[in-house]
């Protein structure tokens, strides 16, 4: 009989087909999964903030009666209904906002209902809110008693609210304190290093006993994290390495250097390589000599010209007979590089062909026709590239545009796309920072090359940090700036990670704007959106159309629009240096003395005060990474939440680099054969189905 903790999620209470199928995307399937998904961090409501002492940018509980509740209508007509409720205690009053609520929701708001409410106080016209707090009902006469300990805060997906998830993970942590799962490291490494069992380490991350544990929780001193932190390096490396054995062992094309074709193209390019741009072109040149399967990773900042070191690489590729691919995220950007290799290749005569979701028809047909007989010796494109109907002649190298933007199974489907047997080489490209030797760990399978060096005459962006107080006057600058001929950015962030919550203050940012500035075209641009309607606001800003683009970090990497001179980013400090630094790199690209400015509240603390200046001194986007890397650790400067396979549960690269002894102990122990089913449990642990990324094809 199998054990409970390999059962699905049908044995739960509260878990439907529709609970399922969001924790799903949380990588959750089973019950042993929903115990791996650790506490992203821990939160004090061991005790109950008066209304009057709360402060704005303060993450608090209160106890409050309702007062008065209702629906308003704004904005979008009748459809955008939202539940506002004023709620008081003996020192103030607060409000609270919910954009998205049900039915039961909204009667546990009826006047005179006290509420125990947790989130994010906010400053709002000079009164004080809480926007999608949790919140529960509570008997005035008989509280609920106060966590005695520090409260788990888990990695949630839009519709599964905290509260329910942490009722889920219970009932398993239940069951886990009455029978325990099967240890899965080898007893002598455990009994050498002192850590704890696994059934015990995981019921005091989910469950801290006592006060004493939660400080240590939260100082990263438990040694329940440090058993699981060195567990998921461990597993982290192994599933490289057996990803970089796995393509080593293919065949792939070798390619030898074609000189003749490169030479004309850089003889007609209007601009000269840089030294970093030929440093890393003869990288790529010598691992498609050398006959083994080349994956190589190239970073180079915002503006470095990591695109025409693509077109070049390509270049002996074609002219030894087979076909390049390269994958943008966006049919916009796939668009852009179009446009660039069309004016790069033509004195070659080499015509590239751009495929995308749009194409129907008889002009889908011909192009699906060229890629097939391998007369489109170039194809560019988004993920139509990967999709069924598609054929390429004889795939051999394929270029991968913001990698962190494709999931693991798009780009495993468009390696496919290669005849049987063999592995196309691949080129991954990022624009977004990261020091070399955090990117050496997280990219172990993958060799590293770094364009370090500018163009010449590429416009440093004036950096500065603007109160919040300055609004008004802000507006009337970026009023000037567009009555110039100028065009604007103004991005929106917020602390919560829920693309509704996002959504929502980036159309209030929007039609305040609309408001203040009727002379102006303001356009609107978040995650929620179609990508038809996104790829049209963004179009019609690169066209000219709109001077003001509002928007959330959702902001596509790599769209070129020389007119944009001034970037305004709310709440900069909510945001980590690398991504401020790609959002500055959005400007400055055209003639026009160009800005960024970083829109702060009144009362920033100390740490993001420093940090912001350190944007604000310096254009070098490895300089800002390295420290971004000192100040906040690896997992906030890699962004893991976007990248995928190098996201982290509860390891920190450069927080923990002093378990790298062991780590390195571990992985060498568990690739022994009598340790294939301890190292089979890590994997699955840990990695759980991204193991499909050592699937090479």
């Amino acid at each position: 009989m199998e054990h409970w903790s390999a059962q699905g999620l049908r044995y739960l209470k509260g878990v439907g087909p529709k609970v399922a199928e969001k924790l799903a995307r949380l990588g959750v399937e089973t019950q042993r999964d929903l115990l791996f998904h650790l506490p992203l961090r821990y939160e004090d409501r061991t005790f109950v903030t008066p209304i009057g002492g709360l402060q704005p940018g303060q993450r608090a509980q209160i106890e409050a009666e309702v007062m008065q509740s209702g629906i308003q209508f704004r904005r979008q007509g009748r459809s955008r209904r939202v539940l506002v409720a004023k709620l008081g205690d003996d020192t103030g009053i607060l409000s609270i906002r919910l954009f998205y609520f049900n039915a039961r929701a909204e009667a546990q708001f009826e006047k005179g209902t006290r509420l125990r409410c947790f989130g994010e106080v906010r400053s709002a016209l000079g009164d004080l809110e809480m926007i999608h707090p949790e919140f529960e009902v509570i008997d005035p006469q008989a509280p609920p008693p106060l966590p005695q300990t520090l409260t788990p805060i888990y990695p949630t997906t839009e519709g599964l609210h905290q509260l329910a998830l942490k009722r889920i993970v219970q009932q398993v942590v239940d069951k886990l304190v009455a029978d325990g799962i099967a240890e899965t490291l080898p007893q002598e490494w455990l009994a050498r290093h002192d850590f704890p069992d696994i059934t015990s380490a995981m019921i005091d991350l989910h469950r801290p006993a006592n006060r004493a544990a939660s400080e240590l929780i939260a100082r990263q001193r438990h040694p329940a994290q440090h058993r699981f932190v060195v567990e998921e390096l461990a597993a982290h490396r192994l599933a490289l390495l057996e990803r970089r054995h796995a393509i080593r062992q293919r065949k792939t094309p070798a390619i030898a250097p074609d000189t003749a074709l490169e030479q004309r193209m850089l003889d007609a390019l209007p601009f000269a390589l840089t030294g970093a741009q030929r440093r890393v072109l003869a990288e790529l040149k010598r691992d498609f000599a050398a006959g083994k399967p080349m994956i190589r990773l190239v970073q180079g900042d915002v503006g470095s010209g990591k695109t025409v070191v693509a077109a070049l690489a390509a270049l002996p590729v074609v002219e030894a007979g087979y076909q390049a691919a390269l994958m943008a995220p966006t049919e916009i950007l796939a668009e852009q590089h179009y446009r660039n290799f069309v004016d790069w290749l033509a004195p070659l005569e080499i015509d590239p062909v751009n495929l995308s979701g749009a194409d129907k028809g008889k002009r889908r047909t011909q192009k699906l026709a060229r890629i097939a007989s391998g007369d489109a010796r170039i194809v560019i494109g988004t993920h139509a590239l990967f999709q069924p109907g598609v054929d390429f002649h004889r795939l051999g190298f394929i270029v991968f545009d913001e990698q962190h933007r494709f999931g693991v199974e798009q780009r495993l489907a468009l390696q496919k796309k290669a005849r049987a047997g063999e592995v196309p080489h691949q080129l991954i490209m990022t624009a977004t920072p990261i020091p070399r030797t955090l990117a050496m760990s997280v990219y172990a399978d993958l060799d590293y090359s770094q364009i370090d060096e500018l163009p010449p005459g590429r416009k440093p962006v004036t950096t500065s940090i603007v109160s919040e107080q300055q609004r008004a006057s802000l507006i009337e600058r970026v009023a000037r700036a567009c009555a110039d001929g100028g065009q604007v950015y103004w991005v929106c962030t917020l602390i919560e990670e829920s693309d509704a919550l996002q959504a929502e203050a980036a159309e209030l940012t929007y039609h305040n704007l609309a408001s203040a500035l009727p002379q102006l075209r303001v356009a609107l641009i978040h995650g929620r959106m179609k990508p038809a309607e996104k790829d049209a606001a963004i179009r019609a800003f690169k066209d000219g159309a709109t001077q003001i683009l509002v928007a959330t970090t959702v902001i596509e990497v790599g769209v070129d629009v020389p007119n944009a001179s001034i970037m305004i980013i709310e709440n900069p400090e909510r945001l980590g240096l690398s991504q401020i630094h790609q959002l500055r790199g959005r400007v400055g690209r055209g003639a026009r003395e160009s800005f960024c400015i970083l829109l702060v509240r009144n009362n920033l603390g100390d740490l993001a005060r420093t940090r912001l200046d350190i944007i604000r001194g310096t254009q070098d986007g490895f300089e800002i990474a390295e420290r971004d890397l000192e100040i906040r650790g690896a997992g906030e400067v890699l962004g893991t939440r976007q990248t995928g396979e190098a996201s982290f549960k509860i390891a920190d690269l450069v927080r923990d680099q002093a378990w790298f002894g062991e780590v390195e102990e571990l992985a060498q122990l568990l690739q022994r054969p009598q340790h294939a089913s301890e190292r089979t449990a890590l994997l699955r642990n840990w990695i759980g189905t991204r193991q499909d990324y050592t699937d090479v094809g």
